[in-house]
């Protein structure tokens, strides 16, 4: 089977069972190169998010996941590599040997954009965790790219914690503008001014 149909019947099908509705306020898709950043509630949440780009914006972007979940078997092995060509992170291993943002710079090139969870772990959905400095030091090695804060609604109770098959409710996938790390601004500042633009968006 052609590998680009699998991925766009992937992709209506998790929009199909996610029910995602998709906004872009005050800013549009594009092929240009991006991180995509989210809040995270589900393990669905990179699947359906990445659905939710445009075809010829998809191809070009890889979501970065943790590889203890994405290899746990064959189908979820199989999507991560041959579909979403994700940049899988060994959480063990970066802790001793390699930064994940030498990683991603590695993984993106000149060419893809990014998506990831700068929670680093799934919430409770209520509310928006603190962010990791990932994020930072992201922008500080690659100020060109455009930092797109993304909210996703309502995936939390879609797939809860510990079940396997989602229930049929509706979502909503919220693209804002982009964001820049600012010359000389504070970590702690730049991870709050992100989180906060992920969360004005599920207000607006």
């Amino acid at each position: 089977m052609d590998i680009n149909f699998t991925r766009d019947f992937l992709a209506l099908l998790a929009r199909f069972l996610s029910g995602a509705s998709v906004r872009w306020i005050d800013s549009q898709p594009d092929t240009c190169q991006r991180v995509y950043f989210a809040n995270h509630t589900s393990h669905l949440d990179a699947i359906v998010l990445w659905s939710a780009l445009p075809q010829r914006v998809r191809t070009l972007t890889r979501p970065v996941g943790a590889k203890d979940y994405w290899t746990a078997g064959r189908v979820r092995r199989y999507m991560a590599d041959r579909l979403f060509n994700a940049l899988l992170i060994d959480r063990t291993e970066i802790k001793v040997h390699r930064s994940p943002v030498d990683l991603m710079i590695r993984a993106i090139g000149d060419r893809y954009s990014l998506i990831v969870f700068p929670e680093g772990s799934r919430s409770g959905g209520q509310e928006i965790g603190e962010f990791k400095s990932g994020l930072y030091y992201l922008c500080k090695r690659r100020p060109d790219l455009e930092m797109i804060p993304v909210h996703i609604d309502n995936m939390n109770r879609i797939l809860p914690r510990g079940e396997v098959l989602p229930v049929p409710l509706l979502t909503c996938i919220s693209f804002g503008p982009p964001i820049w790390l600012e010359a000389g601004e504070p970590k702690i500042h730049f991870l709050e001014r992100a989180r906060q633009a992920v969360r004005r968006l599920k207000e607006i």
